[in-house]
């Protein structure tokens, strides 16, 4: 998948294309939802001969308002990295990927500049895509029915077609990214599968640490989790990809601001895993690309008294994820 950042020439960035099929959206998380859209927008794609390009933003809308207003609370928790939304949208099969910086000057682009100087001047679109609830331009004002007009008033050889895709369910409930973050926040981690279509994941290169955990006697790999706030927070029960061939490591992980030794605010993923492989060596870990599969949450984090309170806490989270990996035969 290509991906191009920015919004400044756009047109000269994507001059590669004749034309594009285009969805528009944040994103976050690629549940199941995002994905039948996406299969959509590919099939439409393959029979107009165009690629498929999907324009997210980067920091989230939401994110750029709340800091506007001097109140960043507001900003809705992150499902996933901007690394792992690319991901999912390349596993979908996307051509092309384009991430503008949502920032004061794209937010005051009105309806009829978005449509101009984005979906045709930028982009070329030929046929556009969107959620049921789409609205664009300065203060949401432009919706489907000013898009979809303004696709058939384009002269000749610039018009493009304009589609609405409805609601996707899953056992009755309305897959969205509030739906994902509302199971990630309750730790339901059965549900989170079910509206995401895969087990909930974070990836990332291996960074180092404060190597506390070997002094503990629980050596981690740490992955930065690049927003302040994320959706799933707490420890729980892991599978590591990336480090052992295709055989997934279990192991325990804490996901969150490490409040008995730093509580800076800064969320990190630290991973105990239960057996390294003797061919990596104590840092062959180190700088590797791996992704993090939580499988099942044990509880929020804590704060412990101590440091040998802290080793317990570890301890006792050990013993109860290879409980619960023995119960669902992955022990």
């Amino acid at each position: 998948m290509r991906v191009l950042r920015g919004f400044h020439h756009l047109g000269q960035r994507a001059g590669s294309l004749s034309g594009c099929a285009l969805t528009i959206g944040n994103f976050d998380g690629v549940h199941r939802g995002h994905q039948a859209m996406l299969a959509l927008l590919r099939n439409e794609a393959q029979h107009r001969s165009l690629p498929s390009c999907v324009l997210t933003f980067e920091p989230h809308p939401r994110d750029h308002f709340a800091a506007r207003a001097g109140q960043p609370d507001l900003a809705p928790a992150r499902i996933s990295t901007l690394r792992d939304k690319l991901g999912e949208l390349a596993r979908c099969g996307i051509d092309q990927a384009i991430v503008v910086p949502f920032n004061d000057r794209f937010a005051s682009l009105t309806p009829q500049g978005f449509i101009d100087d984005v979906l045709v001047a930028g982009l070329r679109a030929r046929y556009v895509l969107v959620g049921d609830d789409f609205c664009f331009g300065a203060k949401r004002a432009g919706d489907y029915a000013m898009l979809d007009a303004a696709g058939q008033a384009q002269p000749p050889g610039h018009r493009f077609d304009v589609a609405r895709m409805l609601s996707y369910e899953v056992r009755g409930l309305r897959v969205s990214s509030s739906a994902v973050r509302e199971a990630l926040a309750v730790g339901d981690m059965t549900q989170v599968a079910a509206l995401l279509g895969r087990p909930y994941s974070i990836s990332g290169h291996v960074v180092h640490g404060r190597k506390l955990g070997r002094e503990l006697g629980f050596r981690t790999l740490n992955l930065r989790f690049t927003h302040a706030r994320a959706a799933a927070m707490g420890i729980f029960v892991v599978r590591v990809h990336g480090l052992n061939g295709a055989t997934p490591l279990t192991g325990v992980a804490s996901l969150g601001v490490r409040p008995t030794v730093e509580d800076a605010g800064r969320v990190l993923l630290e991973t105990h895993c239960f057996d390294w492989p003797d061919a990596l060596g104590a840092e062959g870990g180190y700088g590797r690309c791996v992704s993090v599969e939580l499988l099942h949450k044990l509880h929020d984090e804590l704060r412990y008294d101590s440091l040998e309170a802290l080793r317990e806490g570890i301890a006792r989270d050990e013993a109860a994820a290879r409980e619960w990996l023995a119960t669902q035969g992955l022990g």
